[in-house]
């Protein structure tokens, strides 16, 4: 019986991408069902009952919540390319960087944007940044993963597609190769890749939203 995969979802969601990545570095075919979140769907109310927020994936019937759960229960489930390191060291390195990536980058870079360019907000999201930017640096590889993406790569997928969209929507500006080459040379890899490039969301539909969010329209 072949698996019966759904995915409960927002298509210019960062969080939705990296679910979606992880399903098509596998070669899994899915079912999307894109949500209204001013008027969520019975089934998402009911197979996220905690949270009551996408991304959420039903396989065979059982729900799972929050992406970066996904991804891993993506990586265990299905076997294919690695999206974590086999290596116990290695995974909790990985898993590290992925919490990093989402309790403290991703805040900070938001604050900046929510507080129209506040200075402490902007030194704050660039200390941020040149974490990154010194991993990237001490990795001396094309992607956080290595040679391929992995875990943190697909977690970083805010930072390599969604940031500049953001930036060009408000006209604040943290991320320039001259600053960050490392992060600037990591993000151009990563779109391009072909899993990546195939599920990103038009870039003109994430500017319209973004001028609205921060006002700009």
């Amino acid at each position: 019986m072949a698996d019966e995969v759904k995915l409960y979802a927002v298509g210019g969601s960062p969080f939705v991408c990296r679910v979606k990545i992880a399903l098509n570095l596998k070669g899994i075919k899915y079912e999307n069902f894109e949500e209204d979140l001013d008027n969520k769907s019975a089934d998402l109310l009911k197979y996220n009952p905690v949270h009551k927020k996408i991304p959420v994936l039903v396989h065979n019937g059982k729900s799972i919540s929050e992406s970066l759960v996904i991804v891993e229960y993506v990586d265990d489930v299905w076997k294919g390319v690695p999206i974590l390191p086999q290596d116990p060291y290695e995974k909790a390195v990985a898993r590290f960087w992925a919490k990093f990536i989402d309790d403290k980058f991703i805040p900070a870079i938001f604050k900046v944007f929510t507080s129209n360019g506040d200075e402490q907000a902007i030194t704050e999201a660039c200390e941020q940044l040149q974490i990154l930017e010194n991993e990237l640096a001490n990795k001396g590889s094309k992607f956080f993963g290595g040679d391929n993406i992995n875990l943190v790569d697909i977690t970083a997928d805010f930072l390599a597609y969604w940031l500049g969209t953001i930036e060009e929507a408000t006209e604040i500006t943290l991320v320039s190769k001259d600053k960050y080459p490392k992060i600037t040379e990591w993000a151009d890899n990563f779109v391009n890749c072909q899993v990546v490039k195939e599920i990103l969301p038009p870039r003109e539909h994430l500017l319209a939203f973004f001028k609205k969010r921060f006002g700009k329209a």
